[in-house]
């Protein structure tokens, strides 16, 4: 492997080696492979916010409604069918990709807070469905009964189930943006005319990016659904969306392991904090804090500083 190589691989690198002491540390206890589990689950979130986001400009509300046709897609084929997850898991990737690329190419265009309150109304409107689905989605009382993986059938092995798909997700990520494609969407959200002139399709290319993240979004509501074996009308909805994008900011959205070191201060901390109440006001001290501290993210702060101490300010 050549230096180009492991450097691009560098941070897939330093999580295997963080989750290799974290699997050691959490061996046998259910309370903290529970939690490792999120964790795992609200990261795959937080790197679909990334990549669309971070990359690709797309600012989207919709990151909870995609992870919500993953888990309600496997509840409804593995209850009322008696299909296997694993047709789910296909569903959890296609679907969401089939949903994301037409809509992001209708709204790519716009400007963010329009395109953002556009993907809110398409998260609006999935939990309307779901609402409204009847036996069909459980309506208000959602699917139970939902059944765990073959794969996965204890706490343990789903802990390296889920931090297994963070991994593939992470090494897509990396290769993706390291690739021609890569580049074209940095040049596409940063000048889209100089893009265009280049003969990329703007609008083609970061749809496509969009489809991706919310295959990751897929992937992160069929783990969540076979994980908790229920899914339920208020499991995914706009708030879920809310906080992953907090938390792919705050650890720093334009880094590959920024969403995923996010996704992890924040879930541990809310731990210890005892209401709802409270941890909103803690993720809105903590957003606040991160654009006035570290504009880039946790993960970007010593780039930022580095920066300003070359340019000699």
């Amino acid at each position: 492997m050549n230096a180009r190589s492991l450097g691009r691989l560098r941070p897939l690198i330093i999580l295997v080696s963080v989750l290799a002491v974290v699997s050691a540390v959490s061996y046998g206890r259910p309370f903290w492979l529970d939690n490792s589990i999120l964790i795992a689950i609200f990261a795959l979130m937080a790197l679909s916010v990334g990549l669309a986001y971070g990359q690709a400009g797309i600012l989207s509300m919709a990151t909870a409604a995609f992870a919500s046709i993953g888990a309600f897609g496997t509840g409804i084929l593995t209850t009322r069918f008696g299909l296997s997850p694993y047709l789910g898991l296909a569903f959890a990737v296609l679907a969401p990709m089939a949903l994301a690329y037409p809509i992001a190419r209708a709204v790519v265009r716009l400007s963010p807070l329009p395109l953002s309150i556009a993907t809110l109304l398409i998260s609006s409107i999935l939990e309307i469905a779901v609402r409204e689905g009847g036996d069909f989605t459980g309506g208000y009382i959602g699917l139970s009964g939902i059944p765990r993986l073959a794969i996965a059938a204890n706490a343990q092995s789903m802990h390296f189930l889920a931090w297994g798909c963070v991994l593939v997700a992470l090494w897509i990520y990396l290769n993706l943006m390291d690739s021609n494609l890569g580049r074209a969407v940095r040049t596409a959200r940063h000048d889209p005319l100089r893009a265009a002139a280049d003969g990329v399709s703007v609008s083609h290319i970061l749809a496509g990016v969009f489809a991706i993240s919310a295959a990751m979004a897929g992937v992160a509501g069929w783990l969540y659904a076979h994980h908790l074996t229920y899914v339920g009308p208020d499991s995914l909805t706009t708030h879920v969306s809310i906080q992953t994008l907090l938390m792919a900011v705050i650890g720093g959205a334009q880094t590959f392991l920024g969403p995923i070191v996010g996704a992890a201060v924040l879930l541990l901390i809310t731990l210890f904090l005892p209401a709802a109440e409270t941890q909103g006001m803690f993720f809105g001290a903590a957003l606040v804090l991160t654009l006035v501290l570290a504009p880039q993210g946790l993960l970007g702060f010593r780039w930022l500083r580095s920066r300003r101490n070359a340019d000699g300010r």
